[in-house]
């Protein structure tokens, strides 16, 4: 199905990406792309992304050529073929090839980024907060014992702010002078809250720290290339919002910082100077990765900048009404760039793991909506609700309507 089939001619003109967003006809055919029930209301597209319909079809191509050819054809063309969906993903990015390798989620590229950052000394510090994901504050505090580091974590504002969220760096920097090393997360999976990290991590490099950025949930969802958000080291998802089968990621290590991280001990005989040594999969799905052009293409076909507004638009529906409801507590903001698809809710005052794990079980099994609770927050617990794109406008009316009757 071709770009202007897909999305139409006015699609495939020149619109703002507002107008764009505001086309329902336009997001009814995208969304026709997807295999997705309308028994339950899917409001829980955080784990991963679903495949649109071409994607999948790539990757079910792709699976019987692998089952098909098996080793004859892995050790003989597979590599190269490989190496171009590297170089496409990389251009895409905003990144040269020798920048990125392919993980099997952000979560084994950010291990091998913490653990194998080799900069750390002694009496050094590193840094994270409450809204990262809980894997990679677990890498964070192991240094404590593998590099002999002080661990400092941050609670991050609540309500936060695009300048209280630098603020609480600021002081986190100031406070700890020691500090060599930060772990930014670009999107939070907890709340849905956009850390202005390129002002984090440029404010970082003039107290000498480097930034580290999870960009699991940054990329595909917030229009944007790697170089802007101005780290040297970051990882990526390509399975959750630029919709590519499960079980691809990617590492980044900017050029000329290859060095600061460690190759991975179970590459002893790998170039030290290709970035591929700084991570080891073992054997994978190789058809997945072989199916990542044609998400590419999909998501391409789109707009990253319409895409984005129109998650803005779904969550906004639900958001702006739901701010009106005096029982409810959203915990994400409103300013621009401050978030995105995801936002997190709670009752006020039910701040708790349990209460909130109620919730979302009442909106499920009461209303036919699926959630999900979350836990971390130094503030307590909270629900997340993450439209995408097959969910309707409709779909989050009758979420609303939820809302209403739990506020009464």
């Amino acid at each position: 199905m071709d770009r202007r089939t897909l999305l139409g001619a006015a699609a495939a003109a020149s619109v703002t990406p507002a107008i764009a967003a505001a086309d329902e006809d336009r997001w009814a055919r995208i969304a026709a792309q997807y295999d997705v029930t309308r028994k339950t209301v899917q409001l829980e597209h955080g784990n991963w992304g679903m495949m649109a319909q071409p994607v999948l079809a790539a990757y079910r191509a792709q699976v019987e050529r692998v089952n098909r050819d098996t080793s004859f054809y892995a050790r003989r063309e597979l590599p190269g073929e490989i190496e171009a969906i590297r170089a496409r993903v990389a251009a895409t990015m905003g990144v040269a090839k020798d920048e990125i390798a392919f993980t099997r989620n952000a979560t084994e590229a950010m291990r091998a980024l913490i653990l194998g950052y080799n900069k750390l000394r002694p009496g050094d510090a590193v840094l994270h907060a409450d809204l990262d994901y809980d894997t990679m504050q677990a890498c964070m505090e192991s240094l404590r014992a593998r590099r002999g580091v002080e661990v400092v974590k941050i609670a991050l504002p609540l309500p936060a702010t695009h300048q209280a969220v630098i603020d609480a760096y600021a002081r986190a920097f100031t406070a700890h002078p020691n500090i060599r090393m930060v772990l930014l997360t670009q999107v939070s999976h907890r709340t849905g809250l956009v850390l202005p990290v390129a002002e984090i991590a440029a404010m970082a490099t003039l107290y000498g720290i480097d930034a580290i950025v999870d960009a699991a949930h940054g990329v595909g969802q917030i229009d944007y290339k790697l170089p802007d958000l101005e780290a040297d080291f970051v990882a990526i998802n390509l399975h959750k919002w630029i919709g590519a089968p499960l079980g691809v990621g990617a590492i980044v290590i900017r050029g000329g910082r290859l060095g600061d991280v460690d190759v991975d001990p179970a590459e002893p005989g790998a170039n030290p100077k290709d970035i591929r040594s700084r991570v080891h999969t073992g054997t994978l799905d190789y058809a997945a990765q072989l199916a990542v052009p044609a998400a590419l293409d999909f998501q391409e076909s789109i707009g990253l900048a319409a895409k984005q507004a129109r998650l803005q638009a779904l969550r906004d529906r639900w958001v702006r009404p739901a701010r009106e409801l005096a029982k409810l507590e959203i915990l994400t903001p409103d300013e621009p760039g401050s978030y995105g698809a995801i936002t997190a809710f709670r009752l006020k005052g039910q701040s708790g793991h349990d209460a909130n794990v109620a919730l979302a079980k009442h909106l499920l099994d009461a209303h036919g909506i699926f959630t999900v609770h979350r836990d971390g927050l130094a503030s307590g617990s909270c629900v997340r609700v993450t439209p995408a794109l097959a969910t309707t406008m409709e779909e989050v009316d009758r979420f609303v309507d939820a809302l209403r009757k739990i506020a009464r």
